[in-house]
C-alpha cells in the first residue's frame, strides 16, 4: 500500500526505508537502517527526480502510481548513478515508455553502461534550464560529490534544493520525513557525520565549490536523497558542512585511539584520557579492534586532538591500528594536533611508524615526543602518560 506525503505543494515524497540492511554499500554497519528518498513534483509537467534501491522498489513503485493519479510522467532527473538510486531505472521506463530522462552527460553514459539505455534523453549542464510549467528547474553541476556525474537541481520559484547525495544521513526515517521534526542534532547527527566523512568525505574540496554555488541560492526546501528533508534551520547544517569539508575540527576535544592485546596499551591510553579529563576537556576512548573504522573515521574528524596508542606487533603497528591510520590517511585526515604512544616488550616499533604516518599527512602537529611502556605501564611510564594528557589538554584550552 502507498505511503506517500506531499511536503510542499506539488511536491511528493516517494521513498522508503530498508531497517534489515546490515552493511550500507556492503561496508558500512547502519543499525538503525537507512531511507531511499525519491521526489515526485507535480506541474504541467510531471517530473521525478531519481528512483530508488530495490530493497523498496515495490512501494516506490505504489508511491508513484498514487501520486501521479491519472497524469502522465513526462521526465524523470537522474541526478545520481550509484545503484542505490538508480536500480529500479530500467522498470521505470518499461513502465513510463514515453518519459523523457533528463541527466548530465557522464549520467548518460553510466546509464548505458548499467541498463543499455539509449532512449530519449535531454542532456543538461551547469546553468541549463528545464520549464515545467509555473516552475523552472535549474541544473547545478556536483562533480565528485560524491560521483562524476553528478548534478542538482533547482527550483527558485519555490527554493527547492534537490541535493542528490549532499546533506544526506545514514538512519531510517520514523514517519514524518522533515529533519526539525525528527530532532536532528539528537538523532542524526552522528550518523550524518559518518556518511559525511566515509561517503563524501574524501572529496573536500568539490564539496566547498558545490557549497560556494548553495551559498548563492535562496533555499526553503532541501531534499537529499537519504535521510530527513529540511525546511527550517538548514544553515546549522550547512555550516557542518562547511566545516567538515575544509576539514577543520567540529569541536575542541580530544579522540583517544588505541590497539591493544593485552590491556596494557589499552591501560596507558586511558591514563592519558583521565589525565586530559581532569583538565575539564572533553576526551573519548576508542578501542581501534572492536569499534567500526567507519564510526573511528567520524570521530577522529569531530575532534582538534587525537592520540594513537598501538602495541607493536610483529615489528609493525598493531594490524586495526595499521588499517585505521591507512583509512585515515585515504580520506585526506589533516589539520589536527596527535600524539603517539607505543608499546613493546623487546624491540617497541609502532610509535615511529605511526609518526611516519600521522606525519605524511598534511598539517599535522605532534605534541611532545612519543612515549614508549614496555611491556606493562610502571611508575615511569605513568608518570610520563600523565604528562603527556596535561600537555595535550593544555593545547587545547591555548587555543
Amino acid at each position: 500500500m502507498q505511503n506517500c506525503q506531499e511536503i510542499a505543494a506539488g511536491l511528493f515524497y516517494l521513498g522508503g526505508n530498508d531497517r534489515r540492511i546490515a552493511l550500507f554499500e556492503s561496508a558500512y554497519p547502519v543499525p538503525r537502517g537507512v531511507s531511499y528518498n525519491s521526489y515526485l513534483l507535480k506541474d504541467e509537467k510531471n517530473v521525478l527526480l531519481d528512483t530508488v534501491d530495490n530493497a523498496v522498489s515495490d512501494l516506490f513503485f505504489e508511491n508513484l502510481t498514487f501520486a501521479l493519479g491519472s497524469d502522465t510522467l513526462d521526465y524523470v532527473i537522474v541526478q545520481h548513478m550509484e545503484p542505490d538510486h538508480s536500480a529500479t531505472f530500467a522498470r521505470l521506463v518499461e513502465r513510463y515508455p514515453d518519459v523523457t530522462v533528463v541527466t548530465s552527460l557522464k549520467a548518460a553514459q553510466m546509464l548505458k553502461n548499467y541498463f543499455g539505455f539509449a532512449g530519449k534523453t535531454r542532456i543538461v549542464k551547469e546553468g541549463d534550464t528545464l520549464s515545467v510549467g509555473r516552475r523552472t528547474l535549474t541544473f547545478v553541476a556536483a562533480p565528485m560529490v560524491h560521483w562524476p556525474e553528478v548534478i542538482f537541481t533547482y527550483v527558485p520559484e519555490d527554493g527547492i534544493l534537490f541535493s542528490a547525495d549532499a546533506f544526506g544521513t545514514f538512519g531510517a526515517l520514523s514517519g514524518n520525513v522533515f529533519a526539525d521534526w525528527a530532532g536532528f542534532e539528537r538523532e542524526y547527527l552522528d550518523d550524518a557525520r559518518r556518511y559525511y566523512f566515509n561517503i563524501v568525505g574524501k572529496y573536500g574540496a568539490q564539496v566547498q565549490s558545490v557549497l560556494k554555488k548553495a551559498a548563492g541560492l535562496n533555499i526553503s526546501l532541501v531534499c537529499p536523497l537519504h535521510g530527513p528533508v529540511w525546511r527550517e534551520d538548514f544553515g546549522k547544517y550547512l555550516q557542518k558542512y562547511l566545516t567538515w569539508s575544509a576539514y577543520e575540527p567540529e569541536e575542541r576535544s580530544v579522540a583517544v585511539f588505541y590497539a591493544s592485546v593485552y590491556g596494557h596499551t589499552q591501560n596507558a591510553a586511558e591514563i592519558v584520557a583521565s589525565a586530559v579529563a581532569a583538565r575539564g576537556v572533553r576526551v573519548k576512548v576508542y578501542d581501534v579492534s572492536v569499534t567500526h573504522t567507519s564510526e573511528l573515521l567520524a570521530e577522529a574528524f569531530r575532534a582538534s586532538h587525537v592520540v594513537f596508542a598501538s602495541t607493536t606487533y610483529n615489528n609493525g603497528i598493531f594490524v586495526s591500528m595499521e588499517n585505521f591510520l591507512n583509512d585515515l590517511k585515504a580520506h585526506a585526515f589533516q589539520n589536527r594536533a596527535y600524539a603517539v604512544v607505543e608499546n613493546g616488550s623487546w624491540a617497541p616499533q609502532a610509535g615511529a611508524l605511526m609518526d611516519g604516518v600521522l606525519s605524511s599527512m598534511k598539517n599535522m602537529r605532534r605534541i611532545g615526543e612519543k612515549t614508549t611502556v614496555l611491556s606493562a605501564v610502571g611508575a615511569d611510564s605513568a608518570q610520563a602518560l600523565r604528562e603527556l594528557g596535561a600537555a595535550i589538554a593544555a593545547d587545547v584550552k591555548a587555543e
